[in-house]
C-alpha cells in the first residue's frame, strides 16, 4: 500500500474522509467556524476523535489552495492514499455487476464528477489507467464532493487488455459514441456490463473501441452536438439505477 500522503481540501471531502474507517486522516486544519459546522452537522460523530487538529484563520489556510483556484471552506487534511483495490479479486463469483471504463479521460474536475455521480447511483466500480488518474488530485477530490470515499476504483496498467479479460469473464462492453445508431435506453442492462467513455474531445481511443461489443448513445437535440463526459456518464447511470429498481 501506498503510504504516501497529499493534501485534501473542502468541506465535504474532508468530512467524508474522516467518516470513511478505511481512510487514514493524518491532520486535519479548521478555522473556528468550520470546527462549529461539524459539531452542528455531525452531533452524534466524533469525527474528530483521534485526529491531529490544528485551527487556522482562513487566510493561513488560503495557501493549500491558491495554486489550485479552489475554495477550502475552511476545512484542509493531510490524508494517506487508500489500499488500491483489485479488480480481478472484485468480480469474482459476482452477477450483474456495472462498471465504468475511463479512456483517456485525464481532466480531474471530469473524474471527479464522474465519480460523485457513480456514488450517487450505485455504479460497483470506475476503471482508470494508472498513469491518468490524478490519485492525488485537490480538485477531483473537491470536486467529487466525498464520494471518493465510497466507490471503488480500479487502476490498470492497460485499459485494452482489460477489457479484453472482462469480455473473457461474460461482461459487455457499451461503448458511447455520438455516432452510433442504437439509443442507450433500448438496452436492458441486465448481466455484467462496461461502461466505456472516452475523452471529450478524441472520444474513444481507435484501438480501444474495437473492443466494444456495441456502441451506443444518449438521444439528443439536434442543435446540440454533444454532452460534457460528466453530464453523460450521469444521465446513463440514473437509467440504469431506475432500471434496475424496477426489475
Amino acid at each position: 500500500m501506498n503510504k504516501s500522503s497529499f493534501f485534501i481540501v473542502g468541506q465535504h471531502a474532508v468530512l467524508e474522509a474522516l467518516k470513511n474507517p478505511k481512510r487514514k486522516v493524518l491532520r486535519i486544519f479548521l478555522t473556528e467556524e468550520s470546527k462549529k459546522r461539524i459539531h452542528k452537522n455531525n452531533p452524534n460523530q466524533n469525527l474528530l476523535r483521534d485526529v491531529k487538529i490544528y485551527y487556522k484563520t482562513k487566510k493561513e489556510l488560503d495557501k493549500y489552495t491558491s495554486k489550485d483556484d479552489l475554495m477550502h471552506q475552511g476545512f484542509v487534511a493531510e490524508i494517506e492514499h487508500l489500499e488500491k483495490n483489485n479488480l480481478k479479486d472484485f468480480i469474482k463469483n459476482k452477477d450483474n455487476l456495472t462498471l465504468v471504463c475511463l479512456d483517456g479521460v485525464t481532466d480531474p474536475r471530469n473524474i471527479g464528477s464522474v465519480i460523485r455521480s457513480a456514488a450517487s447511483f450505485n455504479i460497483d466500480g470506475i476503471i482508470l489507467k494508472s498513469r491518468h488518474f490524478p490519485s492525488e488530485s485537490k480538485l477531483m477530490y473537491k470536486t467529487a464532493s466525498g464520494a471518493i470515499e465510497y466507490i471503488n476504483i480500479f487502476e490498470v496498467s492497460n485499459i485494452n487488455s482489460t477489457l479484453k479479460n472482462l469480455k473473457d469473464k461474460n461482461f459487455w462492453v457499451y461503448g458511447f459514441d455520438i455516432k452510433a445508431q442504437k439509443i442507450f435506453t433500448d438496452v436492458d442492462w441486465t448481466g455484467n456490463n462496461i461502461l466505456l467513455f472516452g475523452s471529450e474531445g478524441e472520444g474513444m481511443h481507435k484501438h480501444t473501441s474495437k473492443y466494444a461489443d456495441f456502441t451506443v448513445k444518449i438521444k439528443m437535440d439536434k442543435k446540440i452536438e454533444s454532452l460534457n463526459i460528466s453530464n453523460s456518464a450521469a444521465i446513463v447511470f440514473h437509467h440504469i439505477k431506475h432500471l434496475n429498481k424496477k426489475n
